[in-house]
């Protein structure tokens, strides 16, 4: 039994706010562990959630040149409605990308590849929230663990 099964074993769980609505998330451990674990070290996590610009129907949160510590892991291109991406700096800068709907991700220099970490379970407000942010702008967020 490895590291994070021992220390989380009871909840793989992550609750999400966006606003005023709230989310439950699946952590993906077995195939982002390393993605998870220094995700779970962070929590609580507190951001300001913004339109992609190159990635259709997703929002993400720029993290600049923070570092999580980890290399790509379960990565994807072509996300889920209700997928969670983990970037870690390289072609591009660091984010999180939340995905609303049909979406490819990619920034200015190009198609990116992102540690695919957690996903919603029910995602009935995701388009009506990804819409939102677009038409009026940013929205907090919050991860905590369950």
């Amino acid at each position: 039994m490895n590291y994070i099964y021992r220390r989380f074993k009871i909840s793989k769980k992550i609750k999400i706010r966006i606003d005023d609505h709230y989310f439950e998330a699946d952590l993906q451990i077995e195939l982002a562990p390393k993605t998870s674990k220094a995700f779970l070290d962070i929590l609580p996590f507190k951001n300001k959630l913004i339109h992609a610009r190159w990635s259709g129907e997703a929002t993400w949160i720029p993290m600049g040149d923070y570092d999580l510590g980890v290399s790509p892991e379960n990565t994807t291109s072509h996300p889920s409605k209700g997928e969670i991406l983990f970037y870690p700096n390289g072609k591009s800068e660091t984010e999180i990308l939340v995905v609303y709907g049909s979406a490819i991700f990619s920034s200015k220099v190009g198609l990116l590849a992102g540690n695919h970490f957690l996903t919603i379970k029910n995602t009935d407000n995701l388009a009506a929230i990804g819409n939102d942010i677009l038409w009026n702008g940013a929205k907090e967020i919050e991860f905590n663990l369950d």
